[in-house]
């Protein structure tokens, strides 16, 4: 849902919120009619449309509230004017909207009704009422406020956590990783060589033995180990794999990996152009780590933000540049080391490019990786 601020507001659950509007309701339909002995038709028209707008007031905060301001102007109402106020500083973030609001809630109450009958001895007094009116709708607005803060903050908290749950998963899966790769070690490096000599040795006691039992003896045991020294091969193969130490270019990302990274990065991610194929491996391990870490903080550091991802190819320059746009909600301060952007400026540099992150104008922020385009002659890895 949009509000008056122009941002997202989450949508809170119909069912629970159904017996709280009846009661709202019902208290704003007592107000209003202990006065109606006081309205025209029109008036009491209004000021009931004013109550039964309460019931959509989460999804049209501003409309509900200017709808009240005729109920205040009207009478000394007290519900609906509260309510909308309340339910606007709860739901907007444009807060000199919610300045101009509570001005003119406070001042629709003050001025007396009908404006024909305002004379000159009446301006101290509703100026007076005016301040104690305006220091009264500036609780509502300060509690939406406070109410929105803590939303905003339990949403910032789970998100961190959710991110911190992520980084623990993939420590733990290099710990495995690594722990694969050196039980892969130990096998093919003591195991399989022990095993290997057993083979051996079996087959010079089949060729050498004199007796039939021996040399069947000595088949079996070679036969068993040549069978056993194949599987811990493809054991160890296996284990490498898993464990990161496989050598084949594959299991490194490219840019055929790059979409996948966009879609599952939980941002809203605007994708433009495109590198051109041949640029090796090492610049596209560069493009796709450079998009990766600026996604990731992105999400830790721009809630509600999103980013544009752009591929470019320049004469004898390539590179990505990535900019996200300011965040939507407010940014709690985690500490963090910028290893991440220090790790893609050494890889720059590897590669005889340069990295340049730091704020945009309008208040997000931008990287930008910019490369040499590989040449068939250079030998350059990164």
């Amino acid at each position: 849902m949009r509000a008056a601020g122009g941002d997202e507001v989450p949508v809170r659950g119909p069912v629970r919120a159904v017996p709280a509007d009846v009661v709202l309701v019902a208290l704003a339909a007592v107000d209003v009619g202990l006065q109606l002995d006081h309205y025209t038709p029109l008036e009491s028209a209004l000021s009931a449309a004013a109550c039964a707008a309460l019931v959509v007031r989460r999804r049209f905060p501003l409309a509900v509230f200017l709808l009240s301001l005729p109920a205040a102007l009207f009478s000394s109402v007290v519900v609906v004017p509260l309510a909308a106020l309340y339910t606007l500083a709860e739901r907007g973030r444009d807060r000199r909207l919610l300045v101009v609001c509570a001005i003119a809630s406070a001042l629709a109450s003050a001025l007396p009704w009908p404006l024909s009958e305002y004379t000159e001895d009446d301006r101290f007094w509703t100026f007076v009422d005016f301040v104690y009116l305006l220091a009264t709708a500036a609780a509502p607005v300060f509690l939406g406020q406070l109410v929105q803060a803590r939303r905003d903050a339990a949403d910032r908290l789970a998100e961190v956590e959710e991110a911190r749950e992520h980084e623990r998963r993939l420590h733990a899966q290099g710990v495995l990783a690594r722990e694969r790769a050196q039980l892969a070690r130990e096998m093919h490096d003591v195991v399989s060589h022990q095993v290997s000599l057993i083979a051996v040795r079996a087959g010079a006691l089949q060729v050498g033995a004199k007796d039939t039992e021996t040399r069947a003896a000595a088949r079996a045991i070679r036969g068993l180990s040549v069978t056993t020294l194949d599987e811990l091969r493809h054991m160890v193969a296996l284990l490498r794999a898993s464990g990161g130490r496989t050598a084949e270019p594959a299991a490194q990302p490219t840019l055929a990996d790059l979409r996948q990274l966009i879609d599952t990065s939980g941002i809203e991610v605007t994708l433009k152009g495109e590198l051109p194929s041949g640029i090796g491996a090492p610049a596209e391990r560069a493009v796709y780590r450079t998009v990766q870490e600026a996604l990731t903080n992105v999400r830790k550091h721009a809630p509600g933000a999103t980013a544009t991802v752009c591929l470019w190819h320049e004469g004898d320059a390539l590179g990505v540049t990535v900019v996200n746009t300011p965040p939507t909600r407010p940014v709690l301060e985690l500490p963090g080391s910028r290893v991440g952007l220090i790790g893609l400026g050494e890889r720059a540099e590897n590669l005889a490019g340069s990295f340049e992150a730091g704020p945009t104008p309008d208040g997000g922020y931008g990287v930008r990786l910019h490369l040499p385009t590989p040449t068939a002659e250079s030998g350059t890895t990164g």
